[in-house]
């Protein structure tokens, strides 16, 4: 077990396989292997026991924290949309019952396609709709209202197609990377394909989080770790990261894991691009600021504070409500949140625990930073973060395992030709 924990190896069961006793190794390791779930292999019975009861707890306050403010309107009273005039004032965009964001970046697309330049006009428009300009990055970055301004409504209307058709197709092939995960394949596609239908909502659009998110699902599912005839797809990875750090600076944390494990597994040239699509984005977005900083002026109101502290409510309630599964009741979202986060450890190798930090991480941040009405953050990682249900009932089977609370089958109870061992591992995997 001295091996990378990143890299796929021969620890990785396959179905039906056959637990081979002795050799030395310990019990648990083996039936932890053979569940196809060993990121648990290393915790002893008493940690894997409090692992369990920290996952019970979570799963039961996850059913009972809200995950929608109180008042906020219902999924099934739809949107309302609409085109606004330049000089629409935030009265006039209240009392239409238009979404100010979306009319915002609905404006800004329209003015760049008459010709205007965004830095020219953007910091007095947010200023009209009385929306906040200090700190800077309370200015979105232009890359998505220039694409929306080059390509018009059924243009990105095509591109959120393309973008669903690609994500399915790479995690099409990433799911078949070994027999464990295509045994899975098919539900992995329809949860991935759930969670981005929501990218062809036209009322959406312009969400700059909706179309990170949905590159960010593009790039984990092309990338192939170390994997021969496979750098074309690291290439589409990095690229779709690429933009989607271009079009929102909350695909960061996904771009600092990516150098993180390619340094973990001393890819060095990898983690130096990574590092460098770092930088290049700091120079960026400190371009991006000074230019905003340009036009404010004293008299304008800063931000409210992004440091919410909303606990639970604010990782579950920004996943809910920027995905399908706010149509669901809040006791039953919430805990398919918790599981489809834990469910990722059920996926040996690189990409599963990578899954797990990932979501874990926006998770977490989510617990600290955001509003209720910042809500929508949560769709840079409810895309792809679904699919790790998939995986959870393997990996609650692995840590009851090494928790030593499974029961073990009778062998007298046993197929003919098949010993306890088969019957354990047979038992595991199901």
């Amino acid at each position: 077990m001295g091996r990378d924990v990143l890299a796929d190896d021969g620890l990785t069961a396959k179905v039906g396989a056959t637990a081979q006793p002795g050799k030395g190794q310990d019990d648990r390791l083996r039936a932890c292997s053979t569940v196809e779930a060993r990121h648990f292999a290393r915790l002893s019975p008493g940690l894997a026991r409090l692992a369990l009861a920290a996952l019970a707890l979570l799963l039961l306050a996850s059913a009972l924290v809200p995950t929608a403010r109180p008042g906020d309107r219902l999924p099934w009273q739809g949107a309302v949309d609409g085109k606004v005039a330049a000089q629409t004032t935030s009265a006039e965009l209240e009392a239409s019952g238009r979404d100010a964001d979306i009319a915002l970046y609905d404006l800004v697309a329209q003015r760049i396609a008459a010709g205007e330049h965004y830095y020219d006009f953007i910091v007095a428009q947010q200023r009209a709709f009385d929306f906040p300009v200090r700190p800077g990055v309370a200015v979105r970055l232009p890359t998505l209202a220039y694409l929306a301004a080059w390509l018009g409504e059924d243009g990105l209307v095509a591109g959120a197609f393309a973008l669903i058709a690609g994500v399915l197709t790479a995690w099409w092939g990433k799911f078949a990377q070994d027999a464990t995960t295509l045994r899975r394949r098919g539900l992995g596609i329809a949860i991935l394909a759930l969670g981005m239908s929501l990218t062809l909502n036209r009322h959406f659009l312009l969400l700059h989080e909706l179309w990170a998110g949905g590159l960010l699902a593009l790039s984990f599912g092309l990338y192939r770790s170390r994997t021969p005839g496979k750098r074309a797809h690291r290439i589409g990875a990095f690229l779709a990261a690429a933009l989607a750090l271009a079009i929102r600076e909350h695909a960061l944390p996904f771009v600092m894991l990516m150098a993180a494990f390619a340094a973990f597994e001393r890819n060095w040239r990898e983690a130096g691009a990574w590092l460098a699509l770092i930088a290049l984005f700091a120079a960026g977005l400190a371009a991006h600021l000074g230019l905003v900083t340009r036009d404010v002026v004293p008299g304008d109101a800063p931000s409210a504070s992004w440091l919410a502290l909303r606990g639970l409510s604010g990782w579950l309630s920004n996943v809910v409500q920027a995905s399908n599964l706010r149509w669901l009741p809040h006791y039953l979202a919430g805990p398919l949140v918790v599981a489809a986060c834990f469910g990722w450890l059920g996926w040996n190798g690189r990409e599963g625990l990578f899954g797990f930090l990932l979501a874990a991480g926006y998770g977490l941040a989510f617990t600290v930073a955001g509003r209720w009405d910042n809500f929508y953050w949560g769709a840079m990682i409810a895309p792809v973060m679904g699919a790790g249900i998939v995986f959870a009932p393997r990996a609650l089977a692995a840590l009851v395992r090494q928790a030593d609370l499974a029961v073990e089958p009778d062998p007298a109870f046993a197929p003919a030709g098949s010993n306890e061992a088969g019957a354990t591992a047979r038992w595991a995997a199901n």
